[in-house]
């Protein structure tokens, strides 16, 4: 499928998609709780989808109600002692999904296959086989990737692990660790990235009854039980900074656009992305249910997104159009995504005109000229998608994005929200 996206000037306004890292996680604590969860407002991107699917295939039960919500009730496939079984979960193309889930399903005593699709087949796995044998835990791998299987049953003990690996690794172990604890416990945790996604899970497991607390994020205590037990709880999905991101950045760069359903006190990574908007200075109005944004004298910027490598393609797209030099923190953190971002980024921005440079840890950019129209390819990536589509809004003739509906793993409505703006695509 390809997207051909002309110049346009937007205006309007925008709910923000459902975030899909909180989703993910809403999911997985719903299957570890022994009552009912109702979530409202869930997301429907392809990694909700995926999690949906694991947790039915974990033994959860979904029920989707009239008024969009839904219900999920626990499975107890914990407490399953059967090792002759073998249950399997597909992760799709969902980093999260795996680093997560894997713990989870290492909490019962079945043999579990854990397959994946697209990029993610190739991505390193192989902190499971560093940490898992301290836990109890059985794992086979093929050369550190996947297929993974798993058998445990996961027993909590004091361990130290590698942050700077995969924080997505640490939510999915404090998430077994909270529900399989049975007397304190001690994670230990040496450099940490993605901070801020730590904190989303952390308020996540406190919503769903859990007790966790940290030390500077050097070490995290567990405290057996669950203070909710089965209770029902309730949910709503908060919405997504990640895809609010392209819509921010475009109503920076191509008119005044308004968008609703975003908390800026959400503990999500990226809603740094007003800080961008802020240095760049463009026009930015911030109110407790909307904010607001439009084009100004665009100037060049200087951020670090080491804690959220998400927004690297929103701010090129970004720094295109600002004068001058801008600079981005964090491109380490690029390596193992849904493409090699920092050489995608360079190399399908390159194709509109906009030179980007590589040094270190340091993504140069030289902006503030006129971008060209191009044919350009997502490298099947959806932030590579929605990214050349925000800076196409401003390019001087029509921008043809090869395997666009990459937007579908994490924001299906994109191409339709930016009609709604007055976006020209067909």
């Amino acid at each position: 499928m390809h997207v051909t996206i002309s110049p346009s000037k937007i205006k309007g306004g925008i709910t923000a998609p459902a975030s899909k890292s909180a989703m993910q996680r809403a999911c997985a604590l719903a299957m570890l709780h022994k009552g009912a969860t109702i979530i409202n407002n869930p997301g429907a991107s392809n990694d909700d989808k995926a999690a949906l699917s694991i947790i039915e295939q974990l033994g959860a039960t979904i029920e989707y109600i009239s008024d969009g919500s839904l219900k999920i009730t626990g499975s107890n496939f914990a407490e399953i002692n059967d090792n002759e079984m073998e249950r399997s979960i597909h992760c799709g193309e969902s980093g999260l999904s795996i680093r997560m889930f894997a713990p989870i399903a290492a909490l019962c005593q079945q043999r579990v296959s854990i397959t994946g699709s697209g990029s993610l087949a190739g991505r390193p796995m192989d902190f499971f086989d560093d940490v898992f044998p301290q836990l109890g835990i059985t794992v086979n791998s093929s050369s550190g990737k996947l297929p993974l299987w798993v058998q445990g049953p996961l027993q909590p003990k004091e361990i130290r692990i590698d942050g700077s690996l995969s924080s997505q690794f640490l939510t999915g172990l404090l998430f077994a660790f909270a529900k399989a604890a049975t007397m304190p416990v001690i994670i230990h945790v040496t450099g940490l990235k993605s901070k801020p996604y730590i904190d989303l899970s952390l308020h996540m497991l406190d919503v769903f009854g859990y007790d966790i607390t940290h030390n500077n994020y050097q070490s995290f205590y567990v405290t057996p039980g669950n203070r909710l037990k089965d209770q029902q709880i309730n949910y709503t999905v908060e919405g997504d900074w990640s895809g609010a991101s392209f819509l921010l950045v475009a109503g920076a760069i191509a008119g005044k656009i308004t968008i609703k359903g975003l908390d800026v006190f959400s503990a999500q990574a990226d809603k740094t992305i007003l800080q961008a908007l802020q240095q760049c200075k463009a026009n930015l109005s911030i109110t407790a249910d909307h904010i607001e944004v439009s084009p100004g004298a665009l100037q060049a910027f200087h951020f670090n997104a080491t804690d959220c490598p998400d927004l690297f393609p929103p701010l090129v797209a970004l720094a295109s159009y600002c004068r001058g030099t801008s600079v981005i923190e964090g491109v380490g953190r690029l390596a193992h995504k849904e493409s090699d971002r920092a050489l995608t980024l360079q190399e399908e921005f390159g194709k509109m005109g906009v030179v980007i440079k590589v040094q270190d840890d340091l993504m140069i950019i030289e902006g503030g000229g006129l971008l060209k129209g191009a044919a350009v390819h997502s490298r099947h990536d959806h932030r590579i998608a929605m990214a050349t589509a925000v800076a196409a809004l401003k390019a001087g003739g029509e921008t043809i994005i090869e395997e666009a509906e990459a937007i579908n793993k994490s924001y299906p409505a994109f191409y339709d929200h930016l009609k709604k703006l007055g976006v020209a695509l067909v």
